[in-house]
């Protein structure tokens, strides 16, 4: 594929209903080969992320005021112009973040699903809690919060983004997001469409370098809440920058999430297709994805088979390319620290089984690609099995007793999604029930099997608060009781 052939893409920033030029710009480079320019995205200054804040606080009395079914039908109207640009805008997104094209479709698709979901909870933004005398007539509803940040991450940024925007905007509050600095594009011509069809400031998007723009965004005393998707370490950031104005932040910080695969599991094509999916789908990049797999030691041997036997038919390459099933990973960093818990479990004695091969045609040398690989025999401490690799790899791990496996699956400093496999569902759910984590699915595992009807959100350093859902709404909004006399 002639990368320099393909278009460079320029995005401006989007502030009060208009779009916004700055002085200088993010270059967006290629994953599957750096060396090719992607585009430039406006970077925002100091100034122009505090005028982002006060269009959406001038917007929020009069889009507050609104009634819910109103907030509802205004943004899923919005959101009209983007199936005319679903194609373009993925294409750029796999560019930008090196996930294969159909994964990029799929998360503009879930972008407007979440909308949809969302909206279709505005008669429950209103809801009331009649509390009748003695001693008082108390009613108790909600209220919005003001202004909220969305900080949104590189690996899946629509749908990820959809897990709060709309919600906040359903429950009253006026929004202003940050794309990723590495891959910013897609998003800002997302959020662009959407945000020119509603009154103005109350959605903007900025883009910018974290340390110019990230502290206005987040310690700005108009902003009332901020959500965050990245990792413990970001998470941790965000919540001392918000501290001294006491801001509210809800955070999803990623995982090690463990996946039991018990003694009497149904290990047919089906379930392997979800097994693969759930670990290495956007070449494991995924906060979601298994990250340790826990199996009876009488079915290690039919797992590692079943997987093996998809990843020998992944083929590397550029996302756009036709016969791509894997493409490369984001930052260049994310390879050395794959590379590095690889070499550690080697170092101890694990055995690391790589698969898979480049597409014809498509010369791997210069992108961030790794070969996906199973790890047998990693210890238990290893840095493999203890720290979240976010990357095309997994190890396999054994068990005999399924209390132990339980104990060792929750035995971590994560807790955002967990599975189980077994052919007996009362079995499987008896065994989910003692997992610590926030989501925990059964016969499948990740994004793919998510039912976004329910909330979302994570355990322990995994983060705090939920999405979607109208709990999801309700994150966005204050509990508010009225007393009258009886």
């Amino acid at each position: 594929m002639d990368l320099a052939a393909l278009p460079e893409i320029r995005t401006d920033l989007f502030i009060d209903g208009r779009e916004v030029s700055s002085d200088d710009a993010l270059h967006v480079v290629d994953p599957a080969d750096p060396r090719a320019t992607v585009g430039y995205a406006a970077a925002a200054s100091a100034k122009q992320a505090e005028e982002a804040v006060a269009a959406a606080h001038r917007a929020f009395p009069a889009w507050s005021a609104l009634a819910p079914t109103e907030r509802a039908r205004l943004i899923t109207e919005a959101l009209a112009p983007l199936e005319a640009d679903r194609n373009d805008t993925a294409a750029v997104l796999t560019r930008e973040n090196g996930k294969i094209m159909m994964e990029s479709v799929i998360d503009t698709l879930v972008f407007v699903h979440r909308f949809e979901l969302a909206a279709g909870l505005a008669d429950r933004v209103g809801e009331r809690v009649e509390l009748p005398a003695p001693p008082y007539n108390t009613s108790v509803g909600y209220l919005p919060l003001g202004v909220v940040t969305i900080i949104v991450p590189f690996n899946w940024p629509l749908a990820i983004l959809a897990a709060s925007l709309p919600q906040a905007l359903v429950a009253g509050n006026t929004v202003v997001v940050k794309p990723p600095p590495s891959a910013p594009l897609a998003t800002v011509r997302t959020v662009r469409l959407v945000a020119q069809a509603l009154p103005p400031g109350v959605l903007n998007v900025v883009t910018g370098n974290d340390g110019e723009i990230g502290p206005t965004l987040v310690t700005d005393e108009r902003v009332k809440k901020v959500c965050f998707t990245g990792s413990p370490g970001g998470g941790a950031r965000i919540m001392a920058m918000a501290a001294p104005a006491l801001t509210r932040v809800a955070l999803e910080l990623g995982g090690n999430d463990p996946s039991l695969v018990l003694a009497d599991a149904a290990l047919d094509d089906a379930a392997f297709d979800a097994m693969f999916s759930g670990i290495f789908d956007t070449t494991g990049q995924v906060c979601m994805a298994a990250k340790r797999l826990y199996a009876h030691s009488s079915r290690l041997d039919e797992v590692v088979d079943g997987l093996a036997a998809r990843l020998s038919r992944t083929r590397l390459g550029h996302g756009l390319a036709e016969g791509v099933t894997m493409g490369p990973l984001h930052h260049p960093r994310q390879v050395s620290y794959v590379e590095e818990l690889l070499a550690d479990a080697r170092s101890r004695g694990a055995e690391v089984r790589e698969y898979g091969e480049a597409t014809p045609g498509e010369d791997l040398s210069h992108g961030q690609f790794l070969r996906p690989s199973l790890v047998l025999g990693a210890p238990e401490d290893s840095r493999l099995v203890t720290e979240e690799q976010f990357g095309p790899t997994i190890p396999l791990l054994t068990f005999d007793d399924e209390d132990d496996a339980v104990a060792r699956a929750n035995d971590t400093w994560s807790g955002l999604c967990s599975s189980v496999w077994s052919a007996d569902l009362d079995h499987a759910a008896e065994v989910a029930a003692r997992l610590r984590t926030g989501y925990t699915f059964v016969n499948a595992h990740g994004a793919a099997f998510l039912d976004e009807r329910a909330p979302f959100g994570g355990f322990d350093r995994s983060g705090m608060g939920r999405e979607m859902g109208i709990e999801g709404i309700r994150e966005f909004m204050d509990t508010h009781s009225v007393g009258l006399p009886a």
